[in-house]
Parts: C-alpha cells; structure tokens; sequence
C-alpha cells in the first residue's frame, strides 16, 4: 500500500502478517482520513470542527453497528468489519488529537505536551499491540513510550512545517531555559540557544525511545521485526539532526534509501540498550 503523505501512520507492510493486515488498513485509513480532515484543503477551521464531529458521529454509528453513510463508506466499511478487535476508546482519542490541532495550546511543559502524545500518537502502538493480542502492563508502557517519541521526533523534525502553521509544540518551560521565544521557533531563527534547545528536546525523545525500545525485543515473530525498524527510523532521524548541529529550524531530516542498510544493521543487531 502506497501513501502520499509523510506522516507515520500504520501501513501493512509485508512485515505485517496477513491475517491482521485489513484491520491495520483500516486503522491507517480512518487515521488519515481525520487527519487529512483537520489540515488539508481550505476549509475554514468551523467547517474542519464540524466535519470532525460529523466523522466521530460515524464512528459512534460503527461501534454500534449501524450502516455507514456514502459521506466516509470507504472508511467506515472496512473500519466496521475489525472493530471486534478494536477499541473504540482509543480512535476518539486520535479525533480528540486532531480536534486539538484545529487551535492548537501553548503547551506549558513536558507532561502538557505528552498529554497531547497519549492521544495523538500513543493509541496507534496501543490498537496494534491489541491486534497481537499484547495486553499486560508493561508492554503498554513501553508501546507508549515509543509512540510518544516519534511523536515528539516528529515534532523536532518538522520545524519548518509547523512553524509557518502556526503551530508551536516547544513547551514553554523549555524555551525560557534557554531563551528562546515562541516566535523565534515559529520564524525559524536559527541562534545558538535555538540549537541548545533543540538538542535538549532531542535528548528527551531519545530517553522516551530508549525507554520503550525493549518492547521490539520482547514482541514475537514480524511484529518484534516490525517495531527494530521503527525504533531505529526514529533514532536514525536525532542522529541526523545531531550531525547537523541540530539546525532543524533550517533544515528538515528525513531518512532515504541510503539509510536502509545502515538501519537493517542496526535492527538486526539491536540489543536492550539501542
């Protein structure tokens, strides 16, 4: 399945076993779709608010089984055909997420912005870990912990995407340590306390990302495979931007085909500490 779009979401990649493929379609398309709700196009942020609440109002429908309208029949027909190993909770956390992001905070500090990561990012690891069956505790916490990290490297990444967005997910705290303003981030005014700053964000998504990264150890067969690849995806990118200086306000990183084979060493030789 190929997609346009750069954002991280599930696909069924061959790694995916292929019993469990159309409901991982089916996550990724609802997923998209919110999304491309909230941000693509021109509609004005009224009409994206109300077609997002027309959108959780089909999910409702699916969950109790009801027929779906022609509006999202694509997305809500397959949706409703896995949503016996779904959970509901955890796609209207995602349209909670995407809500948000039609007049995104201010976030305060880390806790205000992981907030925002346990709905945006976390119920992806979460729905599925629950297609594995994976429920116990500590797989949970780990699978959070990694969905927040890419999160978060997401965010660091895509400084000069979301700053002419207006939107801004440096945490307040961290910009008056160094001394940075929130328009400096949004302008993409490089300065060295811009770069210390970003260093520190990218240490804090690197610990996230180490903390959960046993999980890809622990998890059987092309779902442990699956997740070596993510984890070191996510990590490959802080490299990038360490080796830049950590200039992300003037240059966005992205993986390429040159990464694969460093990144297939790395998963085929990870260990508890990446």
């Amino acid at each position: 399945m190929s997609v346009d779009h750069y954002e991280n979401f599930p696909v069924a990649s061959w790694l995916c076993p292929p019993a469990l493929r159309p409901a991982v379609v089916a996550i990724y398309h609802f997923a998209r779709t919110a999304d491309d709700i909230a941000d693509e196009g021109d509609a004005s942020t009224a009409e994206r608010r109300q077609a997002l609440q027309d959108y959780r109002a089909e999910l409702q429908a699916a969950v109790a089984a009801q027929p779906p309208s022609p509006r999202w029949q694509r997305v809500f027909a397959p949706l409703a055909r896995e949503m016996h190993r779904l959970q509901p909770a955890l796609l209207h956390d995602l349209l909670d997420a995407f809500e948000q992001d039609l007049a995104p905070p201010r976030y305060l500090d880390h806790d205000h912005l992981l907030d925002y990561c346990r709905r945006s990012a976390n119920p992806i690891g979460r729905l599925l870990l629950g297609l594995y069956g994976v429920t116990d505790a500590v797989s949970l916490r780990r699978s959070d912990a990694i969905c927040s990290a890419l999160q978060l490297i997401n965010f660091w990444q895509d400084f000069t995407r979301d700053g002419p967005n207006g939107r801004l997910y440096v945490p307040q705290l961290d910009l008056d340590r160094h001394g940075v303003s929130g328009d400096d981030v949004l302008s993409c005014r490089d300065s060295p306390a811009a770069r210390a700053l970003i260093a520190d964000l990218c240490a804090w998504a690197r610990a996230l990302m180490l903390d959960g990264a046993p999980l890809a150890l622990t998890l059987p067969g092309r779902a442990g495979w699956e997740l070596r690849f993510v984890v070191q995806g996510g990590l490959a990118i802080l490299d990038k931007i360490s080796s830049r200086g950590h200039d992300s306000l003037l240059h966005r990183p992205a993986l390429t085909a040159w990464d694969a084979p460093r990144l297939a060493w790395r998963a085929l030789t990870m260990r508890a500490k990446t």
